[in-house]
């Protein structure tokens, strides 16, 4: 996983998943510096109410 990526998919459906926010706990530890301010906008934004956590279903 990439966490560009889990903030576009976030930003995109508005969701995100507790095993999403599991794996940025796990590997906060070796994010670069822009990668730990991508982390830090998610949380703003799970503050904000701009994304709730959530599922995600397929259609």
């Amino acid at each position: 996983m990439n966490i560009g990526i889990l903030f576009l998919k976030s930003n995109l459906t508005g969701i995100i998943t507790f095993s999403e926010l599991d794996w940025i706990t796990i590997h906060q530890s070796d994010f670069s510096r822009l990668e730990e301010s991508i982390a830090i906008k998610l949380g703003r934004m799970l503050d904000s109410g701009s994304i709730n956590i959530g599922c995600r279903l397929n259609s």
